[in-house]
């Protein structure tokens, strides 16, 4: 029975693509940071954590890698791997998108994705295997995203949903479910390696997408409209308390700007065909491992 090793198995791709692997026949040896129970005897969980803790990796067909990409390069780079598994990353859209920012710390993020990118290639290539990484952005639906969860978590517990009514900037969020239904056929299909840029299935400026997410809460909420004028103001107080010292605008400016991609090479490479963002509530939970 083929052997699939996951990096990130309890993340939000991950708890949607385990069992997809599980039904491709798979076994599943699965990475967390702490140790987990399995509910499925073909599932067997091992603890470690990126770039060092997993000196010996177990034998396999296929790694997939849905945690952070630098991590896993710089693993991969020095792992001792004897077989010729097939590699699928997930990246960021970040290596693209902030390259030119005003944000120190934010160009330094999009230089460390594209050397990550950079290892990996050479790594892979220099053990037999192909890889293939998928740059991502603005992934919902498991209820574990660090962009639209929290501010559905906000609304709960406050009653009260931001709004952004300036915020014209096209936006393409993508379910984690689609990232794991082309991983796990990526598995199969070594001919389509390299970087693919995906985005969902339609754009939408980032004021409309917030309104589709209040929308698809089970619970009344009172809409609280934010300036993005008012919300950079309210950074620049912020960033004077020593709590908020890394605080920065360049979130904000870029909502009024497009971060759409042209995915067209994943659509002819390997059938990429996400859903458009039509969230509901169970979009807000994660979904249970196997």
């Amino acid at each position: 029975m083929p052997v699939s090793l996951v990096f990130g198995a309890t993340g939000a791709i991950g708890r949607f693509l385990l069992p997809r692997v599980l039904d491709a026949g798979h076994e599943i040896v699965a990475v967390s940071r702490m140790p987990r129970v399995t509910h499925d005897a073909r599932v067997r969980w091992i603890t470690g954590d990126l770039p060092g803790g997993i000196a010996t990796p177990p034998a396999c067909d296929a790694i997939f890698s849905l945690g952070p990409l630098d991590a896993f390069a710089e693993w991969l780079a020095a792992s001792r791997l004897e077989d010729r598994p097939r590699i699928v990353a997930i990246g960021s859209l970040s290596e693209r998108t902030k390259r030119a920012s005003r944000d120190l710390a934010e160009r330094a993020l999009a230089e460390r994705l594209a050397a990550a990118e950079r290892t990996l290639a050479t790594a892979a290539e220099a053990r037999g295997s192909t890889a293939t990484i998928l740059r991502a952005s603005l992934v919902w639906g498991a209820g574990l995203d660090r962009s639209l969860t929290p501010i559905v978590a906000l609304a709960q517990r406050w009653r009260v949903f931001p709004l952004a009514p300036g915020a014209r900037g096209l936006r393409q969020p993508v379910h984690a479910d689609d990232l794991a239904a082309a991983c796990a056929a990526l598995a199969t299909m070594p001919s389509a390696a390299g970087v693919y840029d995906v985005g969902g299935g339609e754009r939408l400026p980032f004021s409309a997408m917030l309104a589709r997410v209040r929308a698809s809460l089970p619970f009344a909420t009172l809409p609280l409209p934010i300036p993005i004028t008012l919300a950079r103001a309210g950074v620049g107080i912020a960033r004077r308390l020593p709590a908020f010292g890394a605080a920065s605008t360049s979130a904000l400016d870029r909502l009024r700007d497009d971060l759409v991609v042209d995915h067209a090479a994943a659509v002819a490479d390997f059938g990429w065909n996400p859903r458009n963002f039509r969230p509901d509530a169970s979009a807000w939970t994660p979904p249970p491992l196997p």
